[in-house]
């Protein structure tokens, strides 16, 4: 099953859930926040709880998308108790991609393996621990809060102090923190990482702003387990021609950490055990088209899609020209 979210037309929200082509309006709910913690509340699967509430009229979620009125599939009252995280160089493939990025050293001698390959490295050799060991600890970054978040359909913007403004195609765990702290995940969605590589790549140090950016994922919420093996598809669109076309591949068995263990590394933490929060977690690509040396203008269309995950998710690039970003920042005295 499917969950997604779309604004009615008296302001509020709807769920809807489909599975197969067929969606449906969720009775007697107002929003997949507020059913993901009843679902934890009361210990069940959000499929048997919408089977419960069952389904009211039928809609048709490509032309909701087409109008602008889909939204992104779980959103919280309050933006500022959304957590946008995410880990990197946890699929086969990252490390070279990142090197290639980073134009560092190719030697693998332990005298010379960059911090990138090393960390990589670790997850290899320790992401994937028998007998629900810990496993090694990934590379982690922050994103912002659900102010970052950007709705299926609508523009990533890059401020004016920005030096690119690039997609990253990957997977999203949404997740709800039940009252006594326990997390609960929801389900997965298609992301949309979008990150400043040509920052990043001024120095890796640099990483941290390259990240703060906003970032989208849906539109649609996969329930249940997630594919061991996922082929998607990350495409770039300008002026309606495709000018990148490529395959990413995710799923436990395209990476070098399972998901339990990315999961795990978050969440060891407290301050990300807080009642009520939503976390969406991306767990990383090795699919980048900057790292093809493209370079996103102001309008180019991104595109994500997967098979098992609905509709795909699109976003425009948006440049925002001469904001007050590039001067120097006034603070004032209490």
């Amino acid at each position: 099953m499917l969950l997604s979210q779309t604004k009615t037309s008296d302001g509020h929200i709807a769920v809807v859930a489909r599975d197969g082509t067929e969606a449906y309006i969720v009775n007697n709910v107002s929003s997949v926040y507020e059913l993901a913690l009843d679902c934890a509340k009361n210990q069940c699967k959000i499929i048997d709880r919408v089977g419960q509430l069952g389904l009211g009229k039928a809609v048709d979620l490509e032309q909701l998308y087409a109008e602008g009125k889909l939204i992104s599939p779980i959103t919280h009252p309050d933006p500022a108790h959304l957590h946008l995280t995410g880990t990197g160089l946890t699929h086969l493939g990252s490390a070279s991609t990142r090197d290639t990025m980073h134009q560092e050293a190719k030697a693998d001698t332990d005298e010379t393996l960059t911090d990138t390959k090393r960390m990589f490295l670790m997850g290899l050799e320790g992401g994937k621990m028998p007998n629900n060991e810990i496993g090694a600890q990934p590379e982690w970054f922050y994103k912002g809060n659900g102010n970052a978040v950007a709705a299926p359909g609508s523009a990533l913007t890059s401020p004016s102090f920005a030096k690119d403004g690039g997609e990253e195609p990957e997977l999203a765990g949404i997740y709800v923190i039940a009252e006594d702290g326990t997390p609960f995940r929801v389900g997965f969605a298609l992301g949309n990482e979008f990150s400043d590589h040509v920052t990043e790549k001024v120095n890796y140090l640099y990483l941290a702003h390259s990240k703060l950016r906003p970032a989208s994922f849906g539109p649609e919420i996969l329930l249940g387990e997630l594919p061991d093996d996922i082929q998607g598809r990350s495409r770039i669109l300008r002026d309606g021609k495709a000018i990148f076309d490529e395959p990413f591949v995710t799923g436990e068995s395209n990476m070098s950490h399972t998901i339990h263990n990315l999961e795990h590394h978050h969440f060891k933490y407290d301050i990300f055990r807080q009642a009520g929060d939503i976390h969406v977690h991306m767990f990383g690509t090795a699919t980048l088209s900057f790292a093809k040396g493209l370079i996103v203008e102001n309008g180019d269309m991104f595109e994500i899609s997967a098979p098992s995950f609905g509709l795909p998710l699109r976003n425009t690039h948006k440049i925002i020209p001469n904001d007050s970003s590039n001067q120097l920042m006034e603070i004032k005295h209490l």
